[in-house]
């Protein structure tokens, strides 16, 4: 799905674009950025309600080419430069995270499919 089309799905807005025109296959939404670092898969949108360095900072790490923000959040002018920096795209949605993914799932944007089952200690 292309970034333009996943702006039309949650009625978002594109604020920055990123640096190479990609396809993005999936995506994943958390707000704990491990989760993310253990899911991560290039081309895959990341969903989260985090605006701080350390989103960018793992997009980067996970070739994750795209952020899309949600609950309506803005991040700052430093984030967005910092992503323009390192040619990440920035999207928001005003929704919540749980209908934003369910905008982008009927929409026709897969997750991640089911996961097994861990035991956590």
């Amino acid at each position: 799905m292309k970034v333009n089309e996943i702006a039309k799905a949650v009625d978002g807005e594109i604020l920055t674009l990123p640096a190479i025109d990609v396809d993005v296959d999936r995506a994943f939404a958390a707000d704990l950025m491990s989760d993310i670092l253990v899911f991560a898969q290039p081309k895959m949108l990341m969903i989260t309600g985090l605006t701080n360095p350390q989103t960018i900072r793992t997009a980067e790490m996970s070739d994750m080419p795209v952020i899309l923000f949600v609950r309506g959040k803005r991040p700052s002018e430093t984030l967005i430069a910092m992503a323009e920096e390192i040619g990440i795209g920035i999207l928001l949605s005003p929704y919540t995270m749980y209908e934003t993914c369910g905008l982008l799932y009927q929409a026709g944007m897969p997750g991640m499919g089911k996961l097994p089952i861990v035991q956590q200690s």
